[in-house]
């Protein structure tokens, strides 16, 4: 009977060590998967932009906006002003 109580009783701590140490493991997989959840949100709102970014780079006002920017063409009844130093 003595054998049988130190039997369970040793069964009961080893149930109890492992339980405290899967609750640890839960709280970090819930830590992680909150971190997770976050970076799929943000890049989620960043492929909105991109889509935006996309429509938007295929209006006639971004090919007007490069070409003066970048390659310095202007339409025939531009005056362009530039500043001086």
């Amino acid at each position: 009977m003595l054998i049988a109580a130190i039997a369970i009783s040793i069964l009961v701590v080893a149930v109890g060590v492992n339980s405290y140490f899967l609750k640890e493991k839960e709280r970090k997989y819930a830590a992680e998967e909150s971190a997770l959840e976050l970076s799929i949100e943000q890049e989620n709102a960043r492929t909105e932009e991109l889509k935006e970014l996309e429509k938007y780079t295929k209006t006639k006002k971004y090919v007007e906006e490069v070409a003066k920017d970048k390659l310095g063409l202007v339409y025939d009844n531009e005056i362009i002003f530039k500043e001086t130093d």
